[in-house]
């Protein structure tokens, strides 16, 4: 099982929240891409996770603009996500010149 603490902060805000059907996406997503894990690789699968939890937290966003919960863990979501994004990004190839 790959270690995203945000799945379950995530998913206890939506039981808060009542988005039942929420849930249901959510569960079904992360099992899926947990069986990809050997394929693709741990962070690739954390980065996907993550992508699709701040999909869901700016669908919140729009629909409880006021919350403060919902505005904190979509923030959170997406800092986490930027950050490990990074890891696959391709470095600047600044030398070509010298090939």
């Amino acid at each position: 099982m790959i270690d995203v603490p945000e799945v379950t902060e995530v998913r206890n805000l939506l039981e808060e929240l009542g988005e039942n059907a929420l849930i249901t996406r959510l569960d079904s997503f992360v099992a899926l891409n947990e069986g990809l894990e050997s394929k693709k690789g741990e962070d690739f699968i954390k980065v996907s996770i993550l992508g699709f939890l701040e999909g869901i937290t700016t669908t919140l966003r729009m629909k409880y603009p006021g919350d403060e919960r919902v505005a904190r863990l979509h923030e959170r979501v997406r800092a986490r996500r930027a950050e490990l994004d990074e890891l696959f990004r391709k470095p600047k190839m600044s030398n070509l010149g010298e090939l």
